[in-house]
């Protein structure tokens, strides 16, 4: 594990400020909704899917990515088959819940406000316009794309890492996906569960499943 102050970056690219302010768009699409204002919380909603915002997310995603810069280690663990993988890859709701409760709603290495699947679901059910949800990434809303919360393995579940929480660290769907099968050393990050959780007011825009 790398201490805190090995001189490493502790992600890919360093997130825009375009995400922060969508975020803060959201909080007011929500509050919107929750007042009865459905046309006011679907304009806010549309207003965050930005090419800005899709642009850094794009920039990432895929294996020619010009921020990920693998680096060859003769010490690297192997890709295991999946025979010899831990059968079950995604932790429980128990276990998904007290990750988020211990790491807070922000990517441990960008430090992007995150967003819960079931929040986006519960949104794109209500705004389906405002939040496009399709199979391909460009059918996909960009700020809930940056922001889309993930349990990412430190050591990837492709390289021999458990599913156990301390292997576990929440991440956004960019930093998750960015760094895809290759360890932390491999990309030139460090740790990020020697950085200090983001501490701020952000709720993931969860009062919206109690709406």
């Amino acid at each position: 594990m790398l201490p805190p102050d090995s001189g490493l970056p502790q992600c890919l690219r360093k997130p825009i400020p375009e995400i922060t302010e969508a975020a803060q768009i959201l909080q007011q699409a929500v509050d919107a909704h929750l007042t009865g204002r459905a046309y006011d919380a679907a304009r806010l909603i549309a207003s965050t899917n930005t090419d800005t915002i899709r642009d850094w997310v794009e920039s990432l995603w895929g294996k020619n990515s010009r921020y990920v810069v693998v680096r060859v280690l003769s010490n690297a663990p192997p890709t295991m088959g999946r025979d010899k993988r831990e059968p079950v890859r995604m932790p429980t709701a128990a276990q998904q819940a007290q990750l988020v409760a211990e790491q807070g709603r922000h990517c441990r290495s960008c430090g992007v406000p995150l967003i819960r699947i079931e929040v986006r679901e519960r949104l794109h059910a209500l705004y389906p316009k405002a939040l496009a949800w399709g199979r391909k990434n460009t059918e996909q809303h960009a700020a809930f794309q940056a922001m889309w919360l993930q349990y990412d393995h430190v050591l990837p579940h492709a390289r021999g890492g458990t599913n156990e929480p301390s292997n576990l660290v929440i991440t956004c769907a960019p930093c998750n996906y960015g760094r895809m099968n290759y360890t932390l050393a491999e990309v030139g990050l460090s740790d990020p569960r020697e950085s200090p959780r983001v501490q701020s007011d952000w709720d993931g825009l969860e009062r919206v499943l109690n709406g």
